[in-house]
């Protein structure tokens, strides 16, 4: 019950989170779904920085990391929006934005979980060296 608990208010946040940022994205009039693919981009980015956080030190513990992973980040990111923006854009014809937006959300995706296990690498072996 304690998961559950903390995975719908991490989802409530995530889901409240995701529509504040891609509707001010969005709201640029773009062909390409900017708002989805930025918002998808910082939740692999987020999501793998907690990850690989989790592996290497002890401060996100068990709870802390359902809840973001799978509450905040899970709500906040999203497949079957990106799913549905695609086939809206195949729909119209729009073959050059839906390439465009395919090929870049799963390149950032992609980009996001590498920059992060990066990032974390570095960050726990410069906190290692400086407390040795």
């Amino acid at each position: 019950m304690r998961d559950l608990i903390l995975v719908g208010i991490g989802g409530f946040i995530g889901a409240i989170l995701r529509y504040a940022l891609s509707s001010v994205i969005q709201s640029d009039g773009s062909t390409i779904p900017l708002g989805t693919l930025l918002v998808n981009f910082i939740g692999t980015l987020l999501l793998g920085v907690v990850v690989y956080s989790a592996e290497l030190v002890s401060f996100i513990t068990p709870d802390i990391r359902i809840f973001l992973t799978i509450g905040v980040l899970g709500a906040f990111t999203t497949m079957s929006t990106f799913g549905h923006e695609a086939f809206t854009l195949f729909e119209e014809g729009k073959t050059i934005p839906l390439l465009v937006y395919v090929i870049a959300t799963v390149l950032l995706v992609f980009l996001g979980i590498f920059v992060a296990r990066i990032s974390v690498n570095a960050i726990c072996n410069t906190i290692q060296v400086s407390s040795s």
